[in-house]
């Protein structure tokens, strides 16, 4: 008898140390909210809510200090205790706040407070209202990247002057960038999912001592859909199906995820399929915009034929499919492995810029595609709490990648189609740690190890009679490899000062062979093995907790990599760019202030202000193969040219914005970018920088309601004049307007947008919007796609 009054109470001790489940919900809505985060310093805790807005504390038992964090909420901190009292926790929106989590500053959480780093964060809940067709549309849509965009099927960032390679790509804490990201604009970034992005975060300015090469400017994170686990003995199963229709492109698009989870495994399927058609342009507008004409080839001969609709761009149009499995086992509280699996491909999509190239007043082109974009990741990752000397924090994250693409191309009225294919196999292993050294210091370190193996091989086809012949590849077979130390420091001597500092020792190892059966190279190798070093150090102050004020100094740098030393491609018509082995590591000297404040509970003001070098700046220059300066390049003499180290470039810009909270659940934000960028020229002058957007920014007026989201919003880009106009840019008419003068620029625009969103049930939710609504003609700056005109979208997501 004794031993069952024993039994009793630890039968309901047992009980309640496995049933601390908290459900966090919206407190205007009830709607229960998912991926709200609980961190605790002790323990090292942190979680998130699943699709049900739950959440297992049982991990907290102890904790003093619980912080739960979602964006668009205010901030709570509660004990254990006091959490451990309720099975709900009620959240009150608002987006005037200081206390928003970011991963990307370090590769671990922290809150922005601890951040010298501007960094944005984009939540799945944006996402969802807006519906961007692509990840490079979700970017454009937080008003602070400005994206160009060659064809349809692509979308290629500009930050703070910079772009392309000179920008870091990261889904999951692995490197997507490779070793032939070229200085030209570069479509990579839309093989992610954007139905599958639980969380983007951008880091502006240099990124170099967590990511290592080529992030000069900034770092654009991804974060995809985690698998959730059950809280209790029951299998949760969560997922959601969304339909999308829009009209500027009759595109259509499916997306479904469903996960399903156990208390110690859980998996997760997410597929999208899009198809988009030809693209119409807006109605008002500069005539040179239109689509005249385009190429078709009837009985066997090119014939240029009239557009019966210029507005409709020809040939653009494309379908992509995503695909991502995860795994993730967690067998007790201090081991966690995932596994992952993403698979991405486009179909065949037209060039659209180049088939807009006309010589003696006919097409330039008659083709000019790229093959499908391929993307596959497969990533390991683990980790381990643990508090030791070593660490407390651990995550490994072992990643394969392949890449493949190809591009073809075929002079107008000629028979010999030109084909390039390149593939790459990406290598690479990051161990992280995190160290609270006390509670004013903390240190967070790694190690990181990448490889590269770059395939590239070419063919030319007649298509009069199908034969096949081997043709010039683009690059040489090479390998790229970089190894890296790293680590940053973070102290705060008081409260309201956080200093922080950090140091990489990144070491790169760069093997080509050259095929000389094409091209007569004075060389068939070449290596480059060297060292560089990059830093960063900052300070953020808090005089109140309403007020921030930061301050950073960093470095960046980016490492020859295949596309700079051995490349060959016509760059423009009449040049041509050929290998150079002798190339050294370019640097970034960044310095930004950085000050936001709160008023009340109302609004948010934030600025920062930065100037950025670029010294050693890998650039194309005139050269010279075997003493001549032209060689006979594709049946036309050729300009001689070649990546070298030979110029310097600064920029320096302001980003600021505002958020307002209005009565009546009305709301008004604004973000506005301005940069000014200059470069080196050969003869020692300066000129505008190719990559240093307008002015351009983004307003929205909100209201929100219990099941209703409205969002009346204007997106717009200032003018850039001819003489503003980077010099390669000035050659491009046929992308450009034309001034008075007759000279190509880029002129002002704005668009007038509209979103509303309605829950019509918990479990459903329509979603309409029309976006340009004023038809206007307008293509954003160093772009070759005409931007969409009037453009009527309707999606229907269910939740389950």
């Amino acid at each position: 008898m004794k031993s069952i009054y024993i039994l009793i109470p630890l039968v309901v001790v047992c009980s309640i140390s496995f049933s601390q489940t908290l459900t966090v919900k919206d407190q205007e809505t009830l709607q229960p909210l998912e991926s709200v985060t609980l961190s605790s310093s002790n323990p090292e805790v942190f979680t998130t809510t699943n699709q049900q807005g739950q959440v297992d504390i049982t991990d907290f038992i102890g904790a003093d200090t619980i912080v739960i964090r979602s964006l668009g909420y205010k901030l709570q901190v509660l004990s254990y205790e006091r959490l451990s009292t309720s099975k709900e926790l009620l959240l009150v929106g608002s987006d005037v706040t200081l206390d928003g989590v970011v991963v990307t500053a370090s590769r671990w959480t922290q809150t922005q407070r601890e951040v010298p780093n501007k960094v944005t964060v984009i939540s799945s809940k944006t996402t969802a209202l807006q519906q961007p067709q692509t990840t490079a549309d979700l970017l454009a849509l937080s008003g602070e990247v400005f994206i160009q965009k060659s064809q349809y099927g692509g979308g290629s960032p500009m930050i703070r002057g910079f772009a392309t390679n000179r920008l870091l790509i990261t889904v999951d804490g692995v490197r997507m960038n490779t070793a032939i990201f070229r200085s030209g604009n570069v479509q990579n970034i839309i093989s992610v999912d954007a139905f599958a992005t639980e969380r983007t975060e951008v880091l502006f300015g240099p990124g170099s001592v967590n990511y290592g090469s080529d992030a000069i400017a900034g770092v654009m994170s991804f974060y995809t859909l985690t698998p959730k686990l059950s809280i209790n003995n029951n299998p949760l199963v969560t997922g959601s199906a969304t339909a999308r229709y829009s009209s500027a492109a009759n595109e259509m698009t499916g997306h479904f995820n469903v996960g399903v989870g156990w208390r110690k495994f859980s998996m997760l399927t997410s597929f999208t399929y899009s198809d988009f058609g030809d693209l119409r342009m807006g109605s008002h507008g500069p005539d040179e915009y239109l689509r005249n004409e385009y190429v078709i080839r009837l009985d066997n001969v090119d014939r240029v034929v009239t557009n019966d609709d210029p507005q409709v761009q020809r040939k653009i149009g494309y379908n992509q499919i995503n695909l991502m499995q995860k795994l993730r086992y967690k067998p007790n509280d201090k081991w966690e492995l995932g596994y992952t699996f993403q698979y991405s491909t486009t179909s065949n999509y037209n060039r659209y810029d180049r088939l807009l190239r006309y010589r003696n007043g006919l097409p330039l082109s008659a083709e000019w595609y790229y093959g499908p974009q391929e993307w596959m990741m497969n990533l390991l990752s683990i980790t381990n709490t643990n508090s030791n000397l070593a660490y407390d924090l651990m995550t490994i994250r072992l990643a394969h990648q392949r890449f493949a693409e190809s591009r073809h191309d075929r002079d107008f009225n000629k028979s010999t189609l030109a084909s390039r294919f390149e593939e790459v196999m990406a290598l690479s292993a990051n161990i992280d740690f995190v160290k609270s050294i006390n509670e004013k210091q903390k240190l967070f370190y790694g190690v990181e190890g990448l490889f590269n193996d770059v395939t590239s091989t070419g063919s030319n086809k007649d298509i009069t009679n199908g034969e096949v012949e081997n043709g010039p590849a683009r690059y040489p077979m090479s390998t790229w490899q970089s190894y890296a130390v790293y680590a940053n420091y973070q102290f705060k001597p008081v409260q309201k000062l956080t200093l922080a500092a950090g140091v990489r020792y990144n070491h790169y190892i760069l093997d080509a062979t050259f095929d000389t059966t094409f091209y007569p190279f004075p060389f068939t190798s070449a290596t480059i093995s060297k060292g560089a070093v990059s830093g960063s150090v900052g300070a953020v102050y808090n005089p109140t907790p309403k007020w921030a004020l930061s301050l950073n100094f960093s470095t960046g740098f980016r490492s020859p990599n295949v596309d700079d030393l051995g490349k060959v491609f016509d760059s423009e018509p009449g040049a041509v760019v050929v290998p150079n082995p002798d190339l050294n590591t370019e640097y970034a000297y960044n310095f930004e202030v950085g000050a936001a404040k709160v008023f009340g509970e109302f609004l948010e003001v934030d600025a920062t202000a930065f100037y950025t070098i670029l010294d050693n700046a890998l650039v194309r220059r005139d050269y010279t193969l075997n003493g001549l300066d032209s060689i006979v390049y594709d049946g036309e003499l050729s300009q001689v040219q070649a990546v070298q180290n030979a110029a310097y470039a600064t920029v320096f810009g302001i980003q600021a914005g505002f958020k307002l909270k209005l009565p009546k659940g009305f709301g008004l934000s604004s973000r506005i970018n301005w940069q000014n960028g200059e470069e080196e020229l050969d003869n020692g002058e300066v000129a505008p920088l190719r990559h240093a957007a307008p002015l351009f920014g983004i307003t929205h007026v909100t209201f929100t309601a219990k099941r209703v989201n409205l969002d009346l919003y204007a997106m717009y880009n200032s003018e850039v004049s001819f003489a503003n106009m980077a010099p390669e840019e000035q050659g491009k008419t046929e992308i450009y307007a034309t001034d008075d003068d007759g000279n190509p620029y880029s002129p002002a625009w704005y668009t007038l947008n509209f979103k509303a969103s309605y829950q019509i049930t918990d479990f459903l939710a329509i979603t309409a919007g029309v976006e340009n609504i004023t038809d206007l003609r307008y293509r954003p700056y160093s772009s070759g796609l005409v931007a969409a005109g009037r453009n009527f979208l309707l999606s229907l997501r269910a939740n389950f």
